[in-house]
């Protein structure tokens, strides 16, 4: 499936807060940096349901209530529930095959308008809190970790092959059964909503957007 874009764009990631507050760190510098910080998935996720700056546009995905908000700093501009998550729940670490949606923080990379679900908005999933995570749980080994970041510096974005899996995003019902999508959880492990969201939001981000899935 070939995955668009809307603009053309460079290296976006999860740490991409880390480049506003270091901006004489070099790409590689900045890699390390994020590589070495030690902070946990309940960590991130205490402060990431804040805007970063009082215009900022971004999105907060709430697994217990079923919802997505979508705000411009602290001002809500729309609200869409429910929704649906993966098959397998919500939890911080996913591994590839487990129908899991994966929480913590993520940058919009992609916008597919050609999606079997209407429309696929991808997200840089895994980031490196998932990578790190992994390695402290033995999912990766120290060779997959390693290869992680080479990966992610030689290209901007995190591979999507690993056990970790990948094509995470947020779409919309398309071939789906709609009747489904009102009652039950169903994806593999992204968030849909209805194409009719998915239309207005798209219209509504762009690539770099922040988004919280908590």
């Amino acid at each position: 499936m070939t995955l668009l874009s809307r603009r053309r764009f460079g290296s976006l990631f999860a740490g991409l807060c880390l480049a506003l507050l270091m901006p004489s760190l070099s790409h590689a510098g900045l890699m390390e940096a994020i590589q070495t910080r030690d902070e946990s998935m309940d960590e991130l996720l205490t402060h990431a349901g804040q805007p970063r700056y009082s215009n900022e546009v971004w999105i907060l995905i709430d697994n217990e209530a079923a919802s997505l908000s979508l705000y411009r700093g602290n001002t809500l501009l729309k609200y869409f529930s429910p929704i649906s998550l993966g098959r397998g729940g919500a939890e911080p670490q996913r591994q590839r095959g487990g129908r899991v949606t994966p929480l913590g923080e993520f940058r919009v990379t992609r916008f597919n308008f050609d999606s079997k679900f209407h429309t696929f908005v991808g997200l840089n999933y895994p980031t490196p809190t998932h990578a790190r995570m992994a390695l402290q749980s033995g999912i990766y080994s120290q060779r997959d970790y390693d290869d992680y970041f080479a990966y992610y510096r030689r290209h901007g974005n995190p591979p999507q092959d690993t056990v970790l899996g990948g094509y995470i995003g947020i779409h919309g019902v398309g071939v789906a059964d709609p009747e489904i999508h009102r009652r039950f959880h169903w994806t593999d492990g992204c968030v849909a909503v209805t194409d009719g969201q998915i239309d207005t939001l798209s219209s509504m981000i762009d690539i770099g957007t922040r988004v919280v899935i908590r």
